[in-house]
C-alpha cells in the first residue's frame, strides 16, 4: 500500500470517530461546565449546614438510581448488538427494561422511606425537613429511572444531538435558575434541590418523547425479554447493587458517624472528584459501542491502548493534588482551605474510581463479566471497610477518605485480572431466545 492510501485509509478511519469524539466534548463538556459550575457555586453560596442537607440528599439519590437500574438499561446495546434498526424489537425491550425498573421502584421506594430518616439521625434535622428530602428523593428517583431507560435508546440508535440537547438546556437552565434565586435571596439547600429536580425532570420527559418517536411502535414486555436482560446483567447485579452503596459509601458512614460540617466537606471535596464526569459520560457513549462492534483481532491492542492512556491521564491529575493542592482547594473557597491532604486522597480515589468504571464499560461491551469478578468485588470491600469500621476513625474525613481509597484500589485490581481472565478464556455466552441468537462481534 503506497503513502497517499494509507494516509486515506487513516483518514477514513480516524475521521468520523474524532468528530463523534469532537461532538461530544462540545456537547457534553458544555452540559458538564453548567453542572460543575452549578455544584461549586453551591459550595460556595450555601451556607455549611445548607450545603450539607443539599449533599446527602443527592448522594442518597445517585444510590437509589443506581438500585433501580442495577445496569438493566446499559444491558440494551449487547442484547441488541447490530440490529440497531429493528424498532421493534428494541422497543419490546425497554417495554421489559421499564417493568422491570417498576417493579424494583416499587420495591426499593418504601425501603428508602424507613432507612433515610435513620441515616441522617446524627444530623438533628426536623422531622418536616427529613419529610421533604425524602420526598425529593422519590420524584427524583422515578424521572432518573425514566431517563435511563429510554435515553438507551437514544444511544443504541445513535441519536446524539437531541441526548446532548437535553443535557445542556438542563443544565443551562438549572445554573439560570440558580443565579435568579440567589439574586432575589431565596436560595437555601431545598431551593437548590428543587431546582435539581426541575432539571431530572425536563430531561425525563425529553428522552422519552424522543425515543417514542424515534421507534414509532409501542413495544411490549415479556417473560422472553426480561429473562434475556435478567440472564444478561445477573453476574454483575451483586455487583451493581454494591457499587450503588459503594459509590456514595463516604458520604454515607460520614453522615452516619461525624457532624454536619464534616458532612459539607466530604460533598465538596467530591466536587473535585467529578472532574472525571465528562470522560466517565463518554464511555457508554463512544466506548461502548466501539468495543461492542469491534473484531476479536483487535480488541486486546485496543484494549490495551486505552487503558493505558486512561492510566497516564490519571495519574497526572493525581500528581498534581498532592503537590499543587492549593490549586484544587481555591475552587471550592475558604470554607474549605484546610482540606489539603484530603485533597490528594479523593482525586487518588476518584482517578482510580474512573479507570474501574472505564474498564467495566468495556467488559460489559465485550462480555467480560463472570459471577467470581462481582464475588470477589465484594468480599474485598467488605474485608477493608469492616477492618476500617473496626480500627479506624471514620467520624473524621481523612479516615473515610483513605478507606475509599484503599477500596478502589481493591476493586481496580480485579478488575485488571478480570480483563486477563477475559481474554484468555472468552467472554460469557447470552441465553438464546427466539429473538436474540447472534453474539457480540468481539466474542
Amino acid at each position: 500500500m503506497s503513502f497517499s492510501a494509507r494516509v486515506q485509509h487513516w483518514k477514513a478511519f480516524l475521521a468520523p470517530k474524532l468528530h463523534r469524539v469532537v461532538e461530544f466534548l462540545i456537547s457534553q463538556g458544555i452540559a458538564l461546565a453548567g453542572n460543575l459550575l452549578f455544584g461549586l457555586l453551591c459550595v460556595r453560596l450555601l451556607p455549611i449546614p445548607e450545603y450539607a442537607k443539599y449533599v446527602v440528599v443527592y448522594g442518597v439519590l445517585g444510590t437509589l438510581s443506581l438500585l433501580i437500574d442495577v445496569g438493566f438499561s446499559q444491558s440494551l446495546l449487547p442484547l441488541i448488538g447490530s440490529r440497531i434498526d429493528d424498532s421493534r424489537l428494541i422497543a419490546d425491550y425497554v417495554a421489559s427494561l421499564r417493568q422491570l425498573a417498576h417493579w424494583l421502584y416499587f420495591a426499593i421506594a418504601p425501603a428508602a422511606i424507613v432507612v433515610y430518616p435513620f441515616l441522617v439521625r446524627r444530623q438533628h434535622w426536623s422531622a418536616p425537613t427529613v419529610a421533604g428530602m425524602i420526598a425529593i428523593l422519590l420524584v427524583s428517583a422515578w424521572f432518573s429511572r425514566i431517563s435511563g431507560a429510554y435515553g438507551a435508546v437514544l444511544i443504541v440508535r445513535r441519536d446524539r444531538k437531541p441526548w446532548y440537547r437535553a443535557q445542556i438546556i438542563s443544565s443551562l437552565g438549572a445554573l439560570t435558575l440558580l443565579g435568579v434565586a440567589w439574586e432575589v435571596h431565596i436560595l437555601n439547600g431545598f431551593c437548590a434541590m428543587l431546582i435539581n429536580v426541575a432539571g431530572v425532570v425536563y430531561v425525563a420527559a425529553t428522552y422519552f418523547f424522543r425515543a417514542r418517536h424515534l421507534l414509532g411502535v409501542h413495544g411490549v414486555a415479556s417473560a422472553d425479554k426480561r429473562r434475556a436482560i435478567v440472564h444478561f446483567t445477573a453476574p454483575n447485579l451483586p455487583n451493581a447493587i454494591f457499587y450503588a452503596l459503594q459509590g456514595q459509601v463516604s458520604l454515607l458512614l460520614i453522615t452516619i458517624f461525624g457532624h454536619t460540617t464534616a458532612v459539607a466537606s466530604v460533598g465538596a471535596l467530591t466536587r473535585l472528584g467529578q472532574i472525571f464526569t465528562l470522560f466517565t459520560l463518554m464511555a457508554p457513549l463512544l466506548i461502548e459501542p466501539y468495543f461492542a462492534r469491534l473484531p476479536r483481532e483487535r480488541l486486546k491492542r485496543n484494549y490495551l491502548g486505552l487503558f493505558a492512556v486512561e492510566a497516564l491521564g490519571c495519574g497526572a491529575i493525581t500528581a498534581l493534588a498532592y503537590f499543587f493542592p492549593g490549586m484544587f482547594l481555591w475552587i471550592l473557597g475558604h470554607k474549605y482551605s484546610g482540606l489539603h491532604y484530603e485533597v490528594f486522597l479523593m482525586m487518588a480515589a476518584s482517578s482510580i474510581g474512573y479507570l474501574y468504571s472505564i474498564l467495566w464499560v468495556v467488559h460489559n461491551a465485550c462480555r467480560f463479566v463472570y459471577w467470581w469478578n462481582s464475588v470477589s468485588i465484594i468480599t474485598l470491600t467488605l474485608v477493608i471497610q469492616a477492618l476500617f469500621i473496626w480500627r479506624g476513625n471514620l467520624s473524621t474525613i481523612r479516615g473515610v477518605l483513605t478507606m475509599n481509597l484503599c477500596t478502589m484500589s481493591a476493586i481496580l485490581a480485579v478488575m485488571i485480572v478480570t480483563g486477563i481472565f477475559g481474554f484468555t478464556f472468552g467472554p460469557r455466552r447470552i441465553v438464546e431466545t427466539a429473538a436474540n441468537t447472534t453474539e457480540a462481534p468481539c466474542a
